[in-house]
């Protein structure tokens, strides 16, 4: 079943104006539900527009929208219902706290959404434990917190709606190395348990390349590639000279090939750079 699909998607920003600008141009793209997929794409690649469209934040100039087979403009749909579906985690999510407790800040989503009071907190409860907040933290000001425990609690005001579809834009952003791979165990952790789908947009291609199956890769407003992450990161010369980065470890593994080493072309994880290690002294030393 699809979760997403796009056909001939395309948003202009400021029409008419000398401002006019094509960021996301004619994007076909299909992607399955339960998938975890992994976009890159420099600055000005089109990644945030691309996403507003897929909750109904964006309009499209032309081109369609389909979430789980509705199409989001058209005239009987009920987009205020897919903003539930499809939770939205922007860049730097902590500027979007304003309540008076973290409980209510997470609850804004499921209140919204009519459910119950015991429905809402179950809901809270639930968000608040698979981001790590304990519970004594519910009733503290989320003014209060670390800028890290502030990331937790925007996400899991996002988790707390319980969407089909998850979508973070740079949700490490800012954050220290620990701080970082606390937040995607715990999106890894989520998506595992619940099995929806999950979008992760990131600069940082190790984080990428660890925890997506599949990867959009965006360039000049349109798709450059989209694939298995391996199978992505197999072209990392094409990728390099798009004027993306890779991993640096698929990098290292790239200009050993040049050199002549017989080492895998997609290694992309330190895990995987390991074994291929142990894979070709293990071949030598069957040689000696």
């Amino acid at each position: 079943m699809l979760a997403i699909k796009t056909e001939g998607l395309t948003y202009t920003y400021s029409v008419g104006t000398p401002f006019e600008k094509t960021a996301v141009d004619h994007i076909n793209l299909e992607i399955e539900q339960g998938e975890f997929v992994g976009v890159i794409g420099h600055t000005g690649s089109g990644k945030s527009t691309l996403i507003q469209h897929f909750n109904g934040l964006l309009k499209p100039t032309s081109g369609r929208v389909l979430i789980h087979g509705t199409d989001l403009w058209a005239k009987d749909t009920d987009r205020r219902a897919f903003r539930f579906k499809v939770g939205l985690v922007f860049q730097y999510p902590e500027y979007q706290l304003f309540e008076e407790t973290v409980y209510k800040d997470i609850a804004f989503g499921p209140v919204n959404m009519g459910l119950s009071a015991e429905q809402v907190d179950q809901q809270v409860r639930e968000a608040a434990a698979f981001v790590g907040l304990r519970e004594e933290i519910l009733q503290k000001s989320p003014f209060e917190l670390s800028g890290g425990q502030k990331r937790r609690v925007a996400i899991a005001g996002v988790l707390a709606m319980n969407p089909d579809i998850l979508i973070l834009d740079e949700p490490t952003a800012g954050l220290d190395p620990k701080g970082r791979e606390k937040v995607l165990g715990e999106i890894k952790a989520y998506h595992k348990k619940r099995g929806n789908t999950v979008l992760l947009v990131s600069h940082s291609m190790e984080d990428i390349a660890r925890y997506a199956h599949k990867v959009l890769v965006l360039n000049r407003a349109g798709v450059m590639m989209y694939d298995d992450t391996a199978a992505v990161f197999s072209r990392a010369e094409e990728i390099w000279k798009g004027g993306l980065s890779v991993p640096q470890v698929t990098r290292i593994f790239s200009l050993l090939r040049e050199q002549g080493f017989p080492v895998n072309e997609s290694v992309y994880t330190m895990d995987f750079a390991v074994q291929e290690i142990l894979r070709l002294l293990g071949k030598e030393a069957s040689h000696a």
